[in-house]
C-alpha cells in the first residue's frame, strides 16, 4: 500500500471535508524549523492556521477535533500533534473509510512517539503528552467547520505493516496499521501552568465533552514558596465547562504542612485557586498543625497556602483550632469571588483568658 507525503493543510481538507483518505504519514525535517502553528517545545499554536509548506520546510503532524458545546454554542478545539521530528520514532497515519463502508463513516488516526516530547493534546489549559492515541473523527455537523470525535491515549506503540493481515477486518489492519495500547502508571502526563499531573490511560468521547484520565493519579506544584503534592483516583476535563477536576479520594500535601482531603477538586493553576468539595462520606477537610476546617465547599488559595469555606446547601462549617501552632490559616464562612482578596478573612482565635 503506498505511503503518501501530505501537507498539513491538506491533510486538515481531507479530514473536515469527510473524503475518504487511505493512510498517510507526515515525515518531519530535523533540520528545519519548527512548522507553522507548532511552537519550538512541540505545543500547538492554535492561533496560527495550518499552511502548506514546502519540501524543503518540516511538516506538521497534527489533526484538530471542534466540539461545538451544547451549553454556549462556542467551538472550542482539542488538538492532536506528533512531536518527533522523524518517523523513526514513531508514526502517524490517518485511515479513511474502506471498501464496503459508507463515504461518512470516521476517519482513524494513528499518533505515536517514543521521543521526550511524546504525542501532545491540548484540551483546555491542559498540555497532555502520551506515547500513543488513537483518534476517531466523526464526520463535520451541517453547517459546521471541524468535527468532534474521540481520542484513546495511552502507552504503546505504532507501526506500519508491509501489507494487510489476511483475515484482519478492522478498520487500522486493512489499512496496514498496527496500534497497541497499553495502560502503565505515570505515562499520561498532564501539564496545566506548574502543576504536573500523572496517569495511566486517558480516553475523551465527544458523547458528553469529558476527557477521562485513569488513576492512580500523582500531582506536584512546583513553587519557590509552597511546593504541593498530591494524589486522586482520577482526573476529568470538561471541554464544554473548561474544567479540571481531581476525582476521588483527592489529598494535597503543601510543604508547609497542610493536608487538604476531598471527594473531588475543581483545579485551576492559572488563577491559583483549588475548590474542594466533600460528601457525606468523605467531607472537604484542610487540615495544618492543630487547625482543622470542614465545609461542604473548601476554597484553596494555593500561592498563599489559605482555605477560605463555602457552606454547601444544607451542609455546614466546622473547624478546630489550637493557640500556638505555627502555620495557621485563614477561614471565613463565605469565600470570595477572588480567594487571593478576601474579604472577611478571621485568623483563628483564642477565647479570652480569666
Amino acid at each position: 500500500m503506498p505511503r503518501s507525503r501530505l501537507t498539513a493543510a491538506f491533510l486538515t481538507a481531507l479530514l473536515c471535508g469527510g473524503s475518504v483518505l487511505t493512510i498517510a504519514l507526515a515525515q518531519q525535517n530535523p533540520t528545519q524549523p519548527p512548522a507553522q502553528g507548532q511552537t519550538p517545545g512541540g505545543a500547538p499554536d492554535q492561533d496560527v492556521p495550518a499552511t502548506e509548506f514546502g519540501e524543503a520546510q518540516a511538516e506538521q503532524s497534527s489533526l484538530t477535533l471542534v466540539r461545538r458545546s451544547e451549553k454556549d454554542g462556542k467551538d472550542r478545539q482539542i488538538v492532536i500533534v506528533k512531536s518527533g521530528t522523524s518517523d523513526t520514532t514513531g508514526v502517524f497515519a490517518i485511515c479513511g473509510p474502506q471498501d464496503g463502508e459508507p463515504e461518512d463513516a470516521p476517519n482513524i488516526a494513528v499518533f505515536s512517539e517514543t521521543g521526550a516530547g511524546g504525542v501532545q493534546i491540548t484540551i483546555d489549559k491542559n498540555v497532555i503528552r502520551v506515547p500513543l492515541a488513537v483518534v476517531t473523527q466523526l464526520p463535520p455537523k451541517e453547517g459546521q467547520e471541524g468535527s468532534d470525535g474521540r481520542v484513546e491515549a495511552s502507552a504503546g506503540a505504532a507501526r506500519f505493516l508491509d501489507e494487510a493481515p489476511e483475515g484482519k477486518t478492522d478498520r487500522l489492519s486493512r489499512c496496514a496499521v498496527e496500534a497497541t495500547p497499553r495502560a502503565a502508571p505515570d505515562t499520561v502526563v498532564v501539564t496545566q501552568g506548574r502543576t504536573e499531573l500523572k496517569g495511566q490511560k486517558l480516553v475523551y468521547d465527544s458523547a458528553d465533552g469529558i476527557a477521562r484520565i485513569d488513576g492512580p493519579v500523582t500531582f506536584r506544584r512546583s513553587s519557590d514558596r509552597d511546593p504541593l503534592t498530591g494524589k486522586s483516583d482520577r482526573i476529568e476535563v470538561s471541554v464544554d465547562d473548561e474544567k479540571t477536576t481531581l476525582v476521588g479520594n483527592v489529598e494535597l500535601k503543601s510543604s508547609g504542612g497542610r493536608t487538604s482531603r476531598a471527594a473531588r477538586v475543581e483545579y485551576d493553576d492559572t488563577r491559583n485557586v483549588a475548590r474542594l468539595y466533600g460528601t457525606a462520606e468523605q467531607p472537604a477537610e484542610s487540615v495544618q498543625g492543630g487547625d482543622t476546617l470542614r465545609a461542604g465547599v473548601i476554597v484553596y488559595d494555593l500561592d498563599r497556602n489559605e482555605v477560605y469555606a463555602e457552606k454547601a446547601e444544607g451542609g455546614t462549617i466546622t473547624g478546630e483550632f489550637v493557640d500556638g501552632e505555627e502555620g495557621s490559616g485563614a477561614a471565613t464562612s463565605a469565600a470570595p469571588t477572588n480567594p487571593a482578596a478576601p474579604t472577611t478573612p478571621v485568623a483563628p482565635t483564642t477565647p479570652p483568658r480569666p
